[in-house]
């Protein structure tokens, strides 16, 4: 059945591969996405699915042959292109185990382009599982119908990435001495949010932030927020007033 707007049903599995998809194409998954298919939803031949790959959009597939550890799926029909996304990016000092996790996912949720850790002097947390970390942005996005993933960066120290920021972005930073209301503050264009330790930046830190012509001190309200929360609530408000502009609405609910 071709695609038209009514069908494939929503309620229908995702799955984000690594292969580059085309019409035509067979391919086999193996591990985790096989034992969902097969041994999870006990899905056999003739049942769908769509794909994506972060590269050429979503994809209806067939499954041709259905085993316990290895699934063979047909790729039917282009569903759609990889979503337009705003160039925007996270700067984040990185959290403990399970806050970085849920920060990770809510950013994909919400559209961030990149996710850059950053190593600031009081950063509590100096070593980060990238491959945990990206299997729960590709979760998130498998669950809330995404195309696009965030790039997902290794951690750089501060003074390393404000030496090489490019030119053309705005660093938008949460300076918890007060700044512009970030919803005035932003504006559309390459940009980027740096959120804070635990502990905030140190004095010569903020300055060195604050000596950046591209740096941009922006407030998020008169409340104090966990870092976690800050992130999330600043790429809210950014997208709101700079990012999504023009885009054609999405649903607004994940799968569970």
């Amino acid at each position: 059945m071709p695609a038209t707007p009514a069908w494939p049903p929503a309620s229908l599995p995702r799955l984000f591969v690594e292969t580059d998809l085309a019409e035509g194409l067979t391919l086999t998954l193996d591990g985790t996405a096989a034992n969902y298919l097969a041994n999870v939803l006990r899905l056999g031949p003739g049942a769908q699915a769509k794909l994506f790959d972060d590269r050429t959009g979503e994809w209806l597939a067939e499954i041709v042959e259905a085993g316990r550890k290895r699934v063979t799926l047909s790729v039917a029909a282009k569903l759609g292109e990889r979503e337009t996304v705003p160039d925007l990016w996270l700067l984040f000092a990185p959290l403990k185990r399970g806050r970085i996790d849920w920060l990770v996912e809510k950013a994909t949720e919400l559209g961030v382009d990149r996710l850059v850790p950053v190593i600031t002097e009081r950063t509590v947390v100096d070593r980060l599982n990238l491959e945990r970390l990206r299997a729960h942005a590709i979760e998130a996005a498998e669950q809330c119908e995404r195309t696009a993933l965030p790039a997902l960066m290794p951690p750089r120290k501060l003074r390393e990435i404000l030496k090489d920021w490019p030119a053309d972005r705005a660093l938008y930073f949460a300076d918890e001495g007060g700044g512009t209301p970030l919803s005035a503050a932003a504006t559309p264009g390459p940009a980027a949010i740096l959120i804070g330790p635990e502990g905030g930046f140190t004095d010569p830190e903020r300055a060195a932030i604050r000596a950046l012509p591209q740096a941009r001190a922006v407030g998020l309200g008169p409340r104090i927020l966990r870092a976690e929360t800050a992130a999330l609530a600043a790429i809210a408000l950014w997208m709101g007033a700079a990012g999504d502009h023009g885009l054609p609405p999405r649903r607004t609910a994940c799968k569970d």
